[in-house]
């Protein structure tokens, strides 16, 4: 066992540098036929998740570098994250290992994402029952860094460790919190923001939890016309930068979106939970190493526009670079006579 641990672990290895030696020579691409379906179903179902669990985590270490001086949308000299999760649900017949309901089966996957390129560092894959609060006992929080969440993690026993550890939350609150209005700060209503008040929980438990001040900001919507409540542990940002750090957390929505509609992963190749597993760990490992892709060959277009690229281009035996130059550049290399043959058997 201990040498089966090594050599996977000397595998692992081998994996990053050979990734690392890449650098600029990801130049083919392409599949000599189709692969059975039941052939990947045996596949995801008889290989452990975990190795492809390495591997995405592997890709990441990679890619976070490349994106570290990418702009987030918010003037932040800080790392900003954004905390979410994303319910997939499954045919409880087929799934029944995933039971979530009475008639339904799901399981969530949890994701903490860098907004510097919107590479996930953190991604946990549980029971459809299992509540969000719960994984941020699973966080570590980074020093000086912003973690932004919705109001499914408002806890204040785990959001005072954020505090404990230097780093900086931003989420939205709910209705029935009670808070006492220590002081006001002046707020530029033209920009949306309504308020902006330094505050104390009031509630006994909540405020055991949490002994120290809190930053309310209420800001409006224009697009949508709803008020929104905000709760930090910063007290230095505008209060326009601290809606502004809320509103990108839409970026991990989008993160969810692209996964499950454009790698497919709600189509599971095998009904057991390793084959469940690995599939979206083999998404998660396509995402970003198309990621890489992008940054490494100077690529100006987004990752949905690569990832259609290479879709119908993947069982033609192409140059990277050749399949992604703009349509004319394509057109006119007079070496097009390929370009609609998907399927060369």
């Amino acid at each position: 066992m201990a040498f089966a641990q090594l050599t996977y672990r000397e595998g692992l290895r081998d994996i990053e540098a050979c990734l690392r030696s890449l650098g600029g020579k990801l130049y083919h691409m392409g599949f000599h036929g189709r692969v059975a379906r039941s052939t990947l179903a045996d596949a995801n179902d008889t290989h452990d998740w975990r190795i492809y669990a390495d591997f995405a985590q592997i890709l990441i270490r990679i890619a976070r570098p490349l994106y570290t001086s990418d702009p987030i949308g918010v003037e932040l000299d800080q790392s900003l994250y954004a905390l979410d999760s994303t319910t997939i649900d499954l045919c409880l017949s087929l799934f029944p290992w995933a039971r979530f309901r009475k008639h339904k089966a799901a399981v969530k996957m949890h994701t903490l994402l860098d907004l510097h390129g919107n590479i996930p560092t953190f991604i946990r894959i549980t029971e459809g029952a299992v509540h969000d609060v719960n994984i941020l006992d699973e966080i570590v929080p980074e020093a000086g860094a912003f973690y932004v969440m919705d109001r499914g993690y408002l806890d204040f026993d785990r959001l005072f460790v954020f505090t404990l550890c230097l780093a900086f939350f931003v989420v939205r609150t709910k209705e029935n919190v009670l808070l006492q209005r220590r002081y006001s700060h002046p707020a530029d209503k033209a920009t949306g923001v309504r308020s902006d008040h330094t505050v104390i929980l009031t509630a006994i438990e909540s405020a055991k939890a949490y002994p120290d001040p809190l930053r309310r900001v209420t800001y409006l919507d224009q697009e949508t016309n709803k008020r929104l409540k905000f709760l930090t542990n910063n007290f230095t940002l505008p209060a326009t930068t601290i809606a502004k750090i809320y509103k990108s957390r839409w970026q991990v929505e989008l993160f969810f979106k692209w996964i499950k509609q454009h790698l497919r992963i709600k189509a599971f190749y095998g009904t057991s939970e390793n084959a469940v597993k690995t599939q979206i760990w083999i998404a998660v490992s396509v995402y970003v190493l198309v990621a890489i892709v992008r940054k490494r060959l100077g690529l100006e277009v987004s990752l949905y526009q690569i990832l259609q690229i290479l879709s119908v281009t993947l069982f033609e035996k192409t140059p990277i670079l050749q399949a992604l130059q703009p349509s004319d550049s394509r057109e006119n290399s007079g070496d097009s006579s390929n370009q609609l043959i998907l399927f060369n058997l």
